[in-house]
């Protein structure tokens, strides 16, 4: 069996013990992964990991690494602009949501619209907020927490 290929089931083992809520066993799995076989999906997915774990820090050095790899793999930017609304950086959370909607290679293309608005929620800038929450709602129609997100600022500005 290949490098890769061994890699790759190591990763896929990861993700499933993070689902489980074992995330220090993912966290470690990831790393055994990445050592055998370095990708910007398994540096993402470490990066998520940690930041589970409230290590943010860790989790956006994880998500640079993954764009170092692959700069045209959307998630890592919106990750990092994730964990920076987490750590109330909001400007530089925005500037990273932007570079997730330009990315070529990034599905689910509604989370950075929707981040976006968190952001400009988290700012006190409701109009700006609902407008973003709309964009994800015009890309994902069923998206529910967009949903309420808008029901939310409405009321708020009634």
């Amino acid at each position: 069996m290949k490098e890769t290929d061994t890699a790759y089931k190591i990763f896929q083992k990861a993700y499933e013990k993070q689902l489980e809520g074992k995330v220090d066993e993912a966290i470690d799995l990831y790393k055994t992964s990445i050592s055998l076989c370095p990708t910007a999906e398994a540096h993402t997915f470490l990066g998520w990991a940690y930041s589970l774990n409230g290590e943010y820090r860790e989790a956006i050095s994880e998500c640079i690494l993954a764009i170092d790899l692959d700069p045209d793999y959307g998630n890592p930017y919106n990750d990092i602009g994730s964990y920076l609304i987490s750590l109330d950086q909001y400007d530089e959370a925005i500037t990273w949501l932007h570079k997730a909607i330009k990315a070529e290679r990034y599905e689910p293309r509604h989370y950075p619209f929707f981040n976006i608005g968190r952001a400009y929620e988290m700012k006190g800038l409701w109009l700006e907020a609902r407008e973003y929450y709309y964009k994800a709602l015009d890309i994902k129609p069923g998206f529910e927490q967009a949903r309420t997100a808008v029901i939310k600022l409405t009321s708020y500005m009634n």
